[in-house]
């Protein structure tokens, strides 16, 4: 009676080995030992890019919008306009604060020659106390109104330069909230805007590796194409969402070609323990279908076909969960023996060999 084999279709076919094989095939064959080593723990998170300065320019006084010199998706520079609002209210009040300031200046120029006269005179004792005191109290008086007139001036100014609205720094328009011809008053919204300059990724950390994350300040930073980003300074929340019970991660970016842009998803590993793991090269792992598989050295040196399951890559290595013990041998170059004429793959044959059993 011949039994039928319990094995994987393609195993079974591929471990119809030859009772012994040839030393100089044995020679040829990479033979490394299954290792057992720390591995790292880490919860992989979909972070975002933003722009570490995005603002919203509003209006700091009233007047209609005349012009929008960009529109939005529009890249500007530091200090260039973006708006201009009617200012012929303004430059009248600047006139009028201005013409204030000339009356002062000459009611000042005016009082001084007066309370000189008088000091004068005064020493000679040809005028009285109460005369000289008043003399110096209206230049007193004056001074002081050239000085309210100096800050209705300054005031003015600075409300006709509010009509000029001007880039904070370069970046780029992303919404407008006005139309010319539209009347605004003093925090009224206009332009928003950011800057592709600094960028950084926001995480939302589970509130069960917050703890640990917070404690190594470790973690990377993956496009989806794998390449790494360089991160800088890390900062954690110090609260945690009330509707999601995460706490949010922040890293600064450093990308000098300019291929990141805010709204960007990417993949953040955060370390979160270690623990023991059983290692083996991830060249010696047979790939077929469903199957994984590695020939393992028995003790009269011929390769047997065994399959295993296996978990992470990390580099050249690969973790195995199951069908392999610490210290055991296998072959580095499976390549060698798959497909070689010195392994049978006589199904027949091994069928014979497992009948009357």
């Amino acid at each position: 009676m011949v039994t039928r084999s319990r094995f994987h279709p393609w195993l079974a076919a591929v471990a119809l080995l030859v009772p012994a094989l040839a030393l100089a095939q044995q020679e040829q064959l990479e033979v490394v030992q299954v290792e057992r080593a720390p591995i790292e723990e880490t919860v992989h998170l979909d972070g975002v890019i933003e722009a570490v300065q995005q603002s919203t320019v509003s209006a700091q006084t009233s007047g209609t919008v005349l012009e929008l010199p960009f529109d939005v998706d529009d890249s500007v520079a530091a200090g260039d306009l973006i708006v201009q609002l009617e200012d012929s209210e303004q430059r009248a009040r600047l006139s009028q604060a201005r013409a204030g300031l000339e009356e002062a200046t000459a009611a000042l120029a005016d009082a001084r020659q007066r309370f000189e006269r008088i000091e004068a005179v005064h020493e000679r004792g040809l005028v009285s106390r109460q005369e000289f005191d008043q003399a110096r109290n209206n230049l007193a008086a004056a001074r002081a109104r050239v000085e309210r007139a100096r800050a209705a001036v300054a005031e003015a100014e600075e409300q006709l330069s509010y009509t000029r609205i001007v880039a904070p720094y370069g970046g780029i328009l992303t919404e407008r909230h006005v139309e010319i011809g539209e009347a605004v008053n003093p925090g009224q919204p206009l332009l928003s805007g950011l800057s592709l300059e600094q960028l950084r990724v926001v995480v939302d950390l589970p509130q069960k590796y917050a703890d640990l994350a917070r404690s190594e300040r470790r973690a990377s930073v993956a496009l989806s194409d794998g390449r790494l980003l360089e991160t800088g300074e890390m900062t954690f929340y110090p609260y945690a969402d009330p509707a999601t019970h995460t706490f949010r991660l922040r890293m600064r970016l450093t990308e000098p070609n300019g291929s990141l842009f805010p709204g960007m998803l990417v993949k953040v590993s955060v370390p979160v323990g270690e623990r023991e793991s059983l290692w083996i090269p991830a060249s010696s792992l047979i790939r077929h279908s469903e199957l994984r598989a590695v020939f393992v050295l028995d003790e009269q040196d011929r390769p047997r076909l065994r399959q295993v399951r296996v978990g992470t890559q990390d580099g050249e290595r690969l973790e195995v969960l199951a069908g392999l013990s610490e210290g055991e041998r296998i072959v580095r170059n499976p390549q060698i023996l798959v497909g070689s004429d010195r392994l049978s793959l006589s199904r027949s044959a091994d069928a014979g060999g497992e009948a009357g059993q």
